[in-house]
């Protein structure tokens, strides 16, 4: 193999590493961006439906067992959930024991 197409054939290899990175970084982008604007809200999730760990006795998501279950969030835009009413009262940015499983 010539000097020449060593060369080539290292360039086009960083070119490829380059294309595939920045494909990479654009497929990510968008999810990363969409985390960032989204905010747990506790006592807004049916039963259910809840989007992770919903206090003592629980794993995930879909795990709560009473609608609005006020230790089981749900994922909400940024700056919404104080304003989500519910039978039980506004959405919460913290876990409380208002409405809980009956023991």
């Amino acid at each position: 193999m010539s000097k020449f197409n060593a060369q080539l054939n290292n360039k086009s290899m960083y070119v490829a590493a380059a294309g595939l990175s920045l494909a990479v970084m654009m497929a990510t982008a968008p999810g990363a961006d969409a985390a960032k604007d989204m905010e747990k809200c506790y006592g807004v999730a049916l039963s259910g439906q809840n989007d992770c760990k919903a206090g003592a006795g629980t794993t995930c998501a879909g795990t709560s067992t009473v609608d609005y279950q006020s230790n089981a969030w749900k994922l909400v835009p940024t700056g919404t959930c104080l304003e989500i009413e519910t039978p039980n009262g506004h959405g919460t940015l913290e876990a409380t024991d208002k409405t809980l499983p009956k023991a």
